[in-house]
């Protein structure tokens, strides 16, 4: 009796054990971003800093990353909880557009928020004489990583102003600070780079050398026949010696996750943000565009369950 009473003894707190072990197991939060001389990299350390510091038990990271789709493939496959991506390569992964980079419909991804967006910003040496789109011709341009984000931005910008890759003179598919490097050494001519606003490449480059700013018109973003671009302006004085407001097209970021997230979790990780918007500016000027209200206008797939509940929370969704 005393054998059998101390063997459910020990199986009571084996169960014990396994159960308070189950509660303390650390909820993973791997943050998906782009290079680290972009936007989305230092707004993730600000993510992860709010997760790790209010979600119980959390281990959130930040990963550098060649940005949108790779970021949106990795979700697919599980290796990542959420993701930094621009508009255009979201709709084109949930759609399965192959020659964007996605083989298939990658059906897993879930909307956490619509948040601030990204301006094409085209900069050229003055010394190049590059004044317009038309210009580019038969110049040196980096594009942005191969088949990132920005690379199909590029590719959109371009066709509309009636120019392929083989109208320029060289085409280097390289990411943000090495694009910079590569113009301040005379090497390119210009660089397309697709981010917010106040971009650290950029401004390097703005206190290193003469630029300009090439303007992408209204008239071009209309023909792209794509309502994730619109027109946009990039204010005077946004960088040095920019003198006076740039018309260029600008697409929306959105954060992603995946089905695999819990509720819980996912809910925790709109909430955070859009409670924290005044730190997460600390990690980056472009968190100031960020707004509640715009958080679940024109997404190109579902919303996460738990993100759609903070939104009903927030009064946001009905």
């Amino acid at each position: 009796m005393r054998m059998t009473k101390r063997f459910g003894l020990l199986a009571a707190a084996a169960v014990l054990a396994t159960s308070t072990a189950a509660l303390a197991a650390p909820t993973f939060i791997n943050i998906l971003t782009g290079g680290t001389s972009g936007v989305y990299y230092p707004m993730g350390v600000g993510l992860s800093q709010l997760y790790n510091n209010n979600i119980k038990d959390a281990r959130a990271s930040v990963q550098a990353t060649k940005a949108s789709v790779e970021n949106l493939n990795l979700l697919q496959a599980g290796r990542g909880e959420l993701a930094f991506a621009l508009g255009d390569s979201v709709a084109d992964a949930w759609n399965g557009v192959e020659e964007a980079g996605f083989k298939a419909p990658l059906k897993k991804l879930r909307a956490i928020a619509a948040i601030y967006p990204n301006y094409i910003q085209i900069v050229a040496s003055k010394e190049s004489g590059i004044k317009t789109l038309a210009d580019l011709k038969g110049k040196r341009v980096s594009v942005g990583a191969p088949k990132s984000g920005t690379e199909l931005n590029a590719r959109a910008i371009l066709g509309a102003a009636g120019l392929s890759y083989s109208d320029l003179g060289r085409v280097e598919y390289m990411p943000f600070a090495e694009s910079v490097e590569l113009v301040k050494n005379r090497q390119l001519d210009a660089t397309l780079q697709s981010a917010g606003l106040g971009q650290a490449a950029i401004r390097d480059l703005a206190s290193m050398m003469p630029i300009t700013f090439v303007e992408v018109p209204a008239e071009v973003v209309a023909k792209i026949g794509n309502p994730a671009y619109q027109p946009g302006i990039i204010p005077a004085g946004t960088y040095e010696g920019q003198d006076s407001d740039v018309a260029t097209a600008t697409i929306t970021n959105i954060l992603v996750t995946h089905e695999g997230v819990s509720d819980e979790l996912a809910y925790q990780m709109a909430k955070l943000l859009f409670d924290n918007l005044d730190r997460m500016a600390n990690a980056h000027s472009a968190a100031k565009q960020i707004t509640l209200e715009n958080a679940t206008k024109g997404l190109p797939l579902p919303l996460h369950p738990g993100a759609e509940r903070f939104y009903k929370e927030a009064g946001v969704l009905k």
